[in-house]
């Protein structure tokens, strides 16, 4: 049998879910809660959630600025991959997931707790992406799910419990509660549930919150230049930016010109299908212009490998594996080859749409315009090495004729 729970951390945003799970944890464990709260560009005013916690008698109290962390040692590295699950999803949301789990096992060691606990449900990807980030750190961390335990299996529960207990909620007017089930941070907002149950349905327009729709975007284009250093953009219209807050512009310009919804149906990890919609307006872009940079900088082969380990990279973080010894392998890979991933890239934003307009290295560019010309490339390339190159090439299928014909 367990030892009793003396101390828990609580991944706590404030809302109804957490602060019912706040009080459950109090009451069904009698223990201590220790509250952590990310600020990783969701968008909300964190101030609040200091109050609450307070006043449902936590002690210790952790709010973190973690925006650029979550950016440069998570969203840059996986985009350094051009990482994308299923062909589609940007992983917005499975991105930012280890490094929460990461604060909650550190916080734990730090304040001597004896668990962590999280709000994810049982039928979902985030309680997988939480538990094996935690084990992978702490292997003898003890983890709370309420989800998994209790029987306030729906919304009207939990506010009958927050009632019953005098947990303050948020009292919204009849009919105006959310339908969707949302999480947002510095990549993306993600939408699910409600209507979108539906995978025949078309979105309300009033469900999106980043991006203006493309026919109602400027009719204007919109030129931006993105240089790179060692894969990672590090400036924007030439001006250098810290990574969070290139991405929060890329985000505002991008949202203002259309780019980045995403209507997908995936495969989670525990089984079933899902419908998201996701807006992630800086990273479409981000994605699109480093993928022009490596077509500049990067060896053939060295690409078409990173194209093939790309989907194996993709299901790891979409999975949960971030800290497996597998992603750290390929990761270890990828970043080799990003170490010529150098210079500027510049693009065209108009109605939804992204058109690469130029690219360029002064260090590290491939393109050798003396072998590529259509003109006279004064002896650069001699044209009648091609026939031997063709014809080892063939002698596989010659062969393979010849064999036929006997048949």
């Amino acid at each position: 049998m367990q030892n009793r729970i003396g101390k828990v951390v609580l991944a706590y945003s404030g809302g109804l879910d957490t602060s019912v799970i706040l009080r459950w944890l109090q009451e069904h464990h009698g223990c201590e809660v220790i509250t952590f709260t990310a600020d990783i560009g969701q968008g909300e005013d964190l101030a609040p959630v200091r109050g609450k916690a307070l006043a449902a008698g936590v002690r210790e109290i952790f709010i973190e600025d973690l925006k650029d962390t979550f950016v440069r040692e998570y969203v840059f590295p996986m985009f350094r991959a051009n990482a994308l699950y299923e062909g589609e999803y940007l992983l917005g949301t499975s991105i930012a997931r280890p490094l929460i789990a990461r604060r909650l096992v550190e916080i734990a060691a730090a304040t001597g707790a004896d668990a962590i606990a999280h709000g994810a449900t049982g039928k979902g990807n985030d309680q997988v992406r939480f538990e094996l980030g935690a084990y992978a750190l702490n292997p003898d961390i003890r983890i709370i799910a309420p989800w998994r335990e209790w029987d306030l299996l729906s919304r009207e529960k939990l506010v009958a419990y927050a009632e019953t207990h005098g947990i303050p909620i948020e009292k919204k007017k009849a009919g105006a509660r959310s339908p969707y089930s949302m999480d947002a941070n510095l990549l993306h907002i993600s939408y699910e549930g409600g209507e979108l149950e539906d995978p025949w349905r078309e979105p309300d327009e009033d469900m999106w919150r980043w991006t203006i729709a493309p026919e109602k975007a400027p009719d204007t284009p919109r030129s931006v230049e993105l240089g790179f250093a060692n894969g990672d953009a590090v400036a924007l219209d030439g001006e250098p930016m810290e990574p969070a807050a290139l991405l929060a512009e890329l985000n505002r310009i991008g949202g203002e010109h259309g780019i980045g919804r995403n209507d997908i149906v995936e495969n989670r990890y525990i089984g079933m299908k899902s419908r998201g919609c996701y807006e992630t307006p800086g990273g479409t872009i981000l994605l699109k212009a480093h993928r022009a940079m490596e077509s500049l900088t990067l060896d053939r082969e060295a690409t078409h490998l990173k194209d093939e380990l790309m989907p194996r990279y993709a299901s790891l973080v979409y999975n949960g594996y971030w800290f497996s010894p597998e992603r750290e392998m390929l990761q270890a890979a990828i970043d080799r080859t990003q170490q010529a991933v150098n210079g500027t890239v510049r693009l065209k934003l108009y109605r939804g749409n992204m058109i690469v307009t130029g690219r360029r290295s002064e260090t590290d560019s491939l393109f050798d315009t003396s072998a590529a010309t259509f003109e006279d490339d004064a002896g650069a390339f001699d044209q009648g090495d091609a026939t031997g190159f063709i014809r080892l090439n063939a002698l596989r299928l010659r062969l393979a004729a010849r064999k036929r014909r006997q048949e």
